[in-house]
């Protein structure tokens, strides 16, 4: 009997890599040196003989990577992506801590609604704080310090394809072609994949990409942190459509080098924090206390800005016919709206799909029907969390899910009784964090649970 999408997220957080590598095939090829792509080839390592990263990027130049036009603003790690990254490479914690990473407790979490303290979850999962710079080039380290991986410093520019298998990737360096030959071929190349294009060239479908226009505008900033060991490492505030109409939110991590990260979101036309002066006095004038804080400290450097139009999404388990030995990972297959941090812990998640889907050995020759069936749950989870809170903003128009009407009233109830109720606020964490599937918080229990915690808070 086939596992239910809420037992198939249970397996995937409990997948464990091998004890000893089991090579059972000669050669993967990984296209893309993104955090997904990392931690793919980390994966494939236990069952190839050989792995090959194939990125425009030197990846062994440490810091911030030119291929990551995001890479300046604040990302999250989630509780349950950090999990997964300490299974992938223990020791990973302390090794971040090292480099400066700042520990990130539920004690030391803050998050507000509409300016409303949330409860403290005690028992909740422990995450880190730090840079995407920093995050990935510890990731990038462990990875490329695996003796069967080696990097491709070049441009993807198809696919190779014989017959009804990947064979391999074209590349090519300063005008020099060159093809890498592979048993299995994985796309990480992220929002703006080209697997699509080589698909639909080589005579195969192409996957439908299906788009929510969000809109999204960032403005990431950093300060001079005053103290070492501040008491709060992450704090959030975020603004229900109905309380802002130009600030979707706010948040600060204390990161690495004695720094706060501090971000500002807006939507649409709206776009708070362009300058210094807007950030600053944005953050002592629209923010609970502890953002004045960062607002009396040192700016560091101009406010990088950043724009993502759109959710999107490529549904390659729906095609007809697919290569054998081809598998997407990461923002190749589905990007989501950045404001709820989901992009590392959805790559993870990938990783432990890809993990499970190799563990037996399956033929290569054959479509890797199980490994997308397996990430379809992932990305439907985290598609529907994101795309139904971002259907309640007034640009947003749709497409709407059937009953959508009493999903969000749902949802009103569930994250409005995060507010005041730790059970309600517990399961609600699980989910964001992508440690339970969504269906979770769909049960009669919960939702009860909801409607009588925001009744006794009235």
């Amino acid at each position: 009997m086939p596992l239910s999408p809420a037992q198939v997220f249970t397996a995937l957080n409990a997948v464990q890599p091998p004890d000893q590598p089991s090579p059972f095939f000669h050669k993967a090829v990984v296209v893309g040196g993104s955090i997904a792509g990392l931690l793919a080839a980390r994966v494939l390592a236990d069952h190839a003989e050989s792995v090959v990263v194939i990125d425009r990027d030197d990846l062994h130049v440490p810091g911030h990577r030119p291929g990551v036009p995001q890479g300046t603003q604040l990302h999250a790690l989630l509780p349950g992506g950090f999990l997964q990254l300490e299974r992938l490479f223990p020791g990973f914690r302390e090794q971040a801590l090292a480099r400066g990473a700042v520990e990130a407790p539920p004690s030391a979490r803050r998050n507000y609604l509409d300016g409303r303290l949330k409860v403290v979850v005690p028992d909740d999962a422990d995450s880190l704080a730090g840079s995407r710079p920093l995050l990935e080039g510890l990731i990038r380290q462990q990875v490329l310090r695996l003796p069967n991986v080696k990097t491709i410093t070049a441009r993807a520019t198809g696919l190779v394809v014989d017959g009804a298998v990947a064979t391999g990737v074209r590349y090519d360096i300063g005008g020099a072609p060159g093809v890498e030959n592979a048993d299995l071929v994985v796309d990480a190349m992220g929002r703006s994949s080209r697997l699509s294009d080589w698909l639909e060239q080589a005579g195969w479908e192409r996957p439908e990409t299906r788009r929510m226009n969000v809109h999204l505008n960032y403005a990431t900033a950093l300060f001079r942190r005053r103290e070492e060991n501040p008491q709060h490492t992450v704090v959030l505030a975020l603004n229900s459509p109905r309380m802002s109409s130009d600030v979707a939110g706010a948040a600060f991590f204390a990161i690495e080098d004695g720094r706060w990260m501090a971000m500002m979101a807006g939507y649409a036309d709206n776009r708070p924090g362009r300058t210094p002066e807007d950030f600053v006095r944005r953050l002592r004038e629209q923010f609970p206390p502890e953002f004045h804080e960062v607002a009396d400290s040192e700016l560091l450097g101009d406010v990088q800005t950043y724009r993502h139009a759109d959710s999107r999404r490529r549904d390659f388990h729906t095609l007809s016919r697919f290569p054998a030995g081809l598998v997407p990972v990461g923002d190749a297959v589905a990007s989501f709206n950045p404001v709820y941090g989901q992009g590392i812990t959805a790559a993870a998640l990938h990783a432990a799909c890809l993990s499970t889907y190799l563990r037996p050995g399956p033929d290569l020759r054959l479509p890797a029907r199980e490994f997308l069936a397996l990430q379809q749950v992932v990305v439907d989870a985290a598609w529907s969390l994101s795309t139904s809170a971002d259907l309640a903003l007034p640009h947003v128009d749709g497409p709407y899910p059937r009953a959508y009407r009493l999903s969000s009233w749902v949802s009103r109830q569930i994250v409005t009784a995060t507010v005041t109720d730790v059970a309600t606020a517990r399961r609600f964490n699980e989910v964001v964090s992508m440690r339970e599937h969504p269906s979770s918080l769909a049960t009669p229990g919960v939702i009860l649970g909801a409607v009588r915690a925001n009744l006794r808070a009235r």
